[in-house]
């Protein structure tokens, strides 16, 4: 079994950087990009999915945090979809139902090299911290796109929208964790003989 490590950088006017992602780690994660919000629900996210996250950007906040939590989102979904390379041997579909206090979202996933979002997580506040909540559907829309894959992601219930967001990350990470795993075989789970 090869190792599912991958490195990648993203230099554009708009932000820098760096993410190295590795699918079959502990969850540890090392993550900077300066909105602090953000940076709490990617560790989450690596936490949950077992994924070690090392990510690094410096971008232009002092127009605000789209450029960033998109980029970001880009740059994952991009290490993700290299280190499944052809995807061979993996379960491929994945659902999760996580709570958090009050806060309920189920999350489904399905690694079929065909990007579809959709994505409903009915945030009320203008904000948590210094990201927008318009941002955090973004993300998981940006994700799916260069991660290639189709991710459905419905919180239930829940009057806090902290709890909404952290619940969203959990449900997306436990989901991936189920999907990226290696089920024994070394078919592709597709009939068509290929993903796409």
């Amino acid at each position: 079994m090869s190792k599912r490590i991958v490195e990648l950088t993203r230099t554009t006017k708009e932000t820098d950087i760096i993410c190295r992602l590795n699918l079959d780690g502990n969850g540890i994660a090392d993550v900077q990009t300066g909105i602090g919000f953000f940076d709490h629900m990617l560790t989450t996210l690596a936490k949950h999915a077992r994924f070690d996250l090392r990510l690094s950007c410096k971008g232009d906040l002092s127009i605000d945090d789209h450029h960033s939590v998109e980029d970001c989102a880009l740059i994952i979904g991009n290490c993700l979809d290299d280190a499944l390379g052809e995807r061979q041997g993996i379960a491929r579909f994945a659902c999760a139902h996580v709570p958090l206090d009050e806060a309920l979202c189920r999350a489904v996933v399905d690694l079929s090299g065909r990007p579809y979002p959709a994505i409903n997580l009915g945030l009320e506040r203008e904000c948590l911290g210094e990201l927008s909540c318009e941002n955090i559907p973004h993300f998981f829309e940006s994700f799916a796109v260069t991660g290639r894959i189709a991710l459905h992601v419905d919180v239930l219930k829940g009057r806090n929208d902290h709890h909404r967001s952290e619940a969203s990350f959990k449900a997306v990470a436990v989901a991936l964790r189920q999907a990226v795993a290696f089920d024994g075989t070394s078919d592709m789970p597709s009939t068509k003989g290929m993903l796409v």
